[in-house]
């Protein structure tokens, strides 16, 4: 049987929400799991997961065991066609070769977001939780509070799944939202965010669970590497109250992408 990843899509057509501190914290949890991973930036103008990579590799080299996957950064260039082609055979490559791919898009309707968006089997998309970044999702109506319609980023979703049927692929995809970035404080308008993102998830199908909430930690994380679960003896990086609370989230949302299963699923595959 030839051998072909799960792929995780990390998207959203808004900036700022998160994506690349997930897309690498769900590298390493994978690889934590003993998976083979792959890894692929298609945001590379400004190559944030890349640059997170080249920040791992760098703290490896000063003898830190830390655990890399493939990666490959694809930077958009004006011809589109051969920007396309060099995914393509990043991608195929990457499949072939690993039990798991996770994808990086641009914050923009770029057409190589678009591109890796419709090899999604699992698409994660990190949404801060405020009204402005709602609206990459759905309309809301302010007098009544209630959606009007789908927005712009759920329609290129459903287009997505159109080219997966043009090539011949199944078009049942895992869709998860993440409330990222949450305070920590209730408030009316986060309970006002978690009754229409309710609302919404019914009517175009995508599973909402709880993200990572904002904190300091991940900025400076990213300046060595690390992720949470690379904290401990050894790290450099002082344990606190907060860095064991924000590790928790990380596994509660392990947990509820089922990356284990996914894990077992592709191992299963493999004979």
């Amino acid at each position: 049987m030839t051998r072909k990843a799960h792929v995780i899509v990390v998207g959203n057509e808004k900036g700022g929400t998160g994506k690349s501190t997930v897309a690498m914290h769900l590298v390493v949890s994978l690889l934590s799991l003993g998976a083979s991973v792959g890894s692929i930036d298609l945001d590379a103008r400004q190559a944030t997961l890349t640059r997170y990579m080249e920040n791992r590799r760098r703290h490896a080299g000063r003898g830190s065991p830390l655990a890399l996957p493939d990666h490959a950064a694809v930077p958009p260039t004006e011809n589109a066609a051969a920007d396309e082609a060099r995914f393509l055979d990043v991608l195929e490559w990457q499949r072939s070769r690993h039990d798991v791919v996770v994808i990086d898009t641009p914050g923009s309707n770029h057409p190589l977001s678009r591109l890796g968006h419709s090899f999604a089997d699992t698409l994660v998309t990190p949404l801060n939780d405020s009204f402005i970044d709602l609206d990459v999702l759905a309309t809301v109506d302010p007098d009544s509070m209630k959606i009007s319609r789908p927005s712009h980023y759920s329609e290129m979703v459903w287009e997505t799944k159109k080219l997966r049927a043009l090539r011949g692929e199944r078009t049942v995809v895992e869709w998860v939202v993440l409330r990222n970035r949450l305070s920590t404080l209730d408030a009316r308008n986060k309970r006002e965010m978690e009754r229409l993102l309710g609302d919404l998830s019914k009517r175009i199908g995508f599973r909402l669970v709880g993200g990572l909430c904002e904190r300091v930690i991940y900025r400076e994380l990213f300046l060595e590497g690390l992720t949470l679960l690379d904290l401990g003896e050894g790290s450099g990086v002082e344990m606190s109250l907060s860095h064991v609370a924000a590790r928790q989230e990380l596994r509660r949302l392990v947990d509820n992408l089922g990356l284990a299963a996914i894990m077992k699923g592709e191992q299963a595959a493999q004979g």
